[in-house]
């Protein structure tokens, strides 16, 4: 089987094992049931399809899917917004599939700007395999750790023991994150240094790993972030994202707080000792 047909049919059978036929709004068939998620002929059911054509998909031996059948699965499955266009492009990579540039990475001058204007809040411009392309001075007072451009925010996250300390709510963040890597992975199926990085973590963390084998998809922007900081005590964010409008690898991400927010009140003392506290960095 082609490895593209090969993950989609995984991802399939993933979201068609979490479902129930109750949760689909459908009476289950009779018989005997291994698992409590669709069977594969209650899944082409609630689609459309024919059992035999929806066992030739999952089983990576039907070359060409269209967009309608996918549509169909989708809703089928009750897929959310990113698990729709993460099944769109793991089932057509020739015609959806991005080129992979070996030129370093460059920010976007707009989301620079951008980044430059919201320097009362924490920011970063994110690239491909999560490099990080540039971030401001409150970014690095809130996580304790420097960014230098190009350095990578999922290393720091999954093998820097700084980032767990840090982070309060570390499992959920960090299993949203391998949801965006697995998103990126369909997305740039040629990224020969995307592959590598998603092997050295995997072989580096169970959580990774396990988490990795689970399907799941996540954007970078789906999780707020609980910090346990030294000096200011306990710090809530919500993440917002901003996408560069000439390239979907590149957004700026934002740490923004509740107005009014103990955390709120705290950014401007951060900004103040940010400027002479020391940062680990890499």
């Amino acid at each position: 089987m082609p490895t593209d047909r090969a993950a989609l049919g995984a991802f399939l059978r993933s979201r068609r094992d979490r479902l129930t036929p109750a949760q689909a709004g459908m009476a289950a068939f009779p018989g005997p049931r291994r698992v409590p998620g669709l069977r594969k002929e209650e899944l082409a059911l609630l689609a459309g399809l024919s059992p035999d054509y929806y066992s030739r998909l999952e089983q990576g031996r039907q070359a060409n899917v269209s967009d309608e059948v996918l549509d169909a699965l989708a809703r089928a499955l009750r897929l959310d917004e990113v698990e729709h266009a993460h099944l769109r492009d793991l089932a057509a990579p020739t015609r959806r599939r991005r080129a992979t540039s070996s030129v370093p990475q460059r920010a976007d001058p707009g989301l620079l700007r951008l980044m430059t204007g919201l320097d009362h809040l924490p920011a970063l411009v994110l690239g491909q395999r999560g490099e990080v392309l540039a971030g401001n001075a409150l970014l690095t007072a809130v996580l304790g750790h420097a960014f230098e451009p190009g350095s990578s925010l999922l290393r720091w996250l999954f093998l820097d023991p700084g980032a767990r300390e840090r982070i309060v709510n570390w499992p959920q963040f960090a299993m949203a994150s391998v949801g965006a890597l697995r998103r990126d992975a369909a997305r740039h199926p040629d990224d020969v240094r995307l592959h590598t990085l998603i092997d050295e973590l995997r072989a580096a963390d169970p959580d990774v790993a396990r988490w990795w084998d689970d399907q799941g998809v996540r954007d970078y922007a789906s999780v707020p972030k609980r910090i346990a900081h030294p000096v200011a005590g306990p710090l809530s964010f919500d993440i917002e994202l901003v996408s560069a409008p000439h390239d979907l690898d590149q957004r700026l991400i934002v740490y923004t707080a509740e107005p009014g927010s103990r955390t709120a009140a705290a950014l401007p003392l951060l900004a103040g000792w940010g400027a002479t506290a020391p940062a680990s960095a890499g």
